[in-house]
């Protein structure tokens, strides 16, 4: 028969998981905030929550259900999460320390469930206690499991043959006080010239994906005529560089034909630049444009520039507050559904046409006097006319047209 403690530590699991959903995101952005390693891109980021998620899932079960800690495993999320900390050659004890920062997480969270519940000392004492006990072998138990993903990853990755490219190539991105000729010397090529910055990725799940980011490198090389600097960032990820004495370009019309042949995979382009800091900023526009085309609403695009998504991508950064800002300037008309999302493209195009209702129209395929009506809704909405505040206006429906779903209420 369960103990006491045993059966009020089911009633605080019990509580936990009703707001689960939001103690993730918090334990999410604690890991973000106190680890380095743990600010990702955007698809890696996801993994991250996933692997959160899943194994607060865990816990909340074993602790409500008693489970026994031999018939848990590690979570598949939270294994695929180790492999790709291997394979970009993130650190197992930042990985780690994740681990015992969530498990203090969920003994404070344990405690601030308790307080309501009124309970003599003694059994707080002995429910927090039990509380830890049961964290505590259920995070050692898992760490082991993650150690042995990480390790076996680890070398299977170092076998790879560019594996040393791969290391240069970060240290080039990430020593700022690394000069041209040293990172020369280290790449064995020229940065004296142009470059342009392409990342290739591939959906997850998809069967051999290794495979697929080899044909985005042919891609490559077919429509801009060069051979790329290439490495495999991940095993869903490649990073590339198109290299030049002139400004580099790819036949993007070519391009998007043969990327809607092969749907699984993505590139993202960083705009041209010239030298050892056109290398690096080229290489962060390109990530930054993967960010915002897998942050936007419905899947993302086969191809995606810097160029294209420049404002959503500078703004993306730091997207809770970005959804303040947007939610403050647009008030109503930052909901999320599919009346609003009308009004936000109607007036989005009205004002790229200068206020024009003809224009807007004829962009729109509307008649004149339903954009009229629009414009003056989203007027009654925000409490003002379009007039007033126009630059917020168009940059926080350009952030919602490109960032969708995670910067609207």
């Amino acid at each position: 028969m369960p103990s006491d403690a045993q059966l009020i530590v089911s009633e605080v699991a019990r509580r936990i998981e009703a707001d689960l959903p939001e103690l993730t995101t918090e334990m999410t952005n604690h890991f973000i905030e106190v680890i380095p390693e743990f600010s990702h891109d955007e698809a890696i980021r996801q993994l991250m929550l996933a692997s959160t998620s899943s194994n607060l899932v865990t816990i909340v079960d074993m602790l409500a259900h008693g489970i026994a800690l031999d018939r848990i495993t590690v979570p598949a999320a939270a294994a695929e999460y180790a492999r790709r900390f291997a394979q970009r050659d993130l650190s197992l004890e930042a990985l780690l320390r994740a681990y015992r920062l969530g498990e203090h997480r969920v003994v404070q969270w344990a405690l601030r469930y308790l307080g309501p519940l009124e309970l003599p000392s003694a059994e707080v004492i002995a429910t927090t206690q039990l509380v830890a006990l049961m964290l505590n072998r259920y995070i050692d138990q898992v760490i082991e499991g993650l150690i042995d993903i990480y390790e076996l990853e680890r070398q299977r990755w170092d076998r790879r043959s560019d594996t040393a490219r791969a290391a240069q190539l970060r240290a080039v991105l990430q020593t700022d006080n690394l000069d041209g000729a040293a990172a020369e010397e280290m790449l064995g090529i020229s940065l004296r010239g142009w470059h342009r910055a392409a990342i290739a990725w591939v959906d997850a799940g998809v069967p051999d994906p290794e495979r697929h980011l080899r044909t985005a490198v042919q891609l490559l090389r077919d429509t801009a005529g060069r051979e790329p600097l290439t490495m495999f960032a991940d095993d869903h990820t490649l990073w590339a560089w198109l290299t030049s004495t002139g400004r580099p370009a790819a036949d993007d019309d070519t391009l998007r034909k043969k990327l809607a042949e092969n749907p699984v995979v993505h590139l993202a382009f960083g705009e041209a630049a010239a030298g050892l800091n056109g290398f690096r900023s080229s290489h962060r526009e390109a990530v930054r444009a993967r960010t915002v085309a897998e942050t936007a609403l419905g899947a993302p695009s086969h191809l995606v520039e810097f160029s294209e998504v420049a404002i959503a991508a500078l703004l993306s950064d730091n997207l809770d507050d970005l959804h303040v800002w947007v939610t403050r300037t647009l008030g109503d008309l930052a909901r999320n559904d599919e009346a609003m999302g009308r009004l936000r493209e109607t007036i989005r195009v009205f004002l790229q046409c200068g206020s024009s209702y003809t224009d807007a129209a004829a962009r729109l395929h509307l008649h004149k006097n339903t954009v009229h009506y629009r414009a003056r809704k989203a007027e009654e909405i925000l409490g003002h006319p379009l007039c007033e505040g126009r630059l917020e206006i168009e940059v926080a429906l350009l952030a919602c047209d490109l960032l969708g779903h995670r910067i609207l209420d």
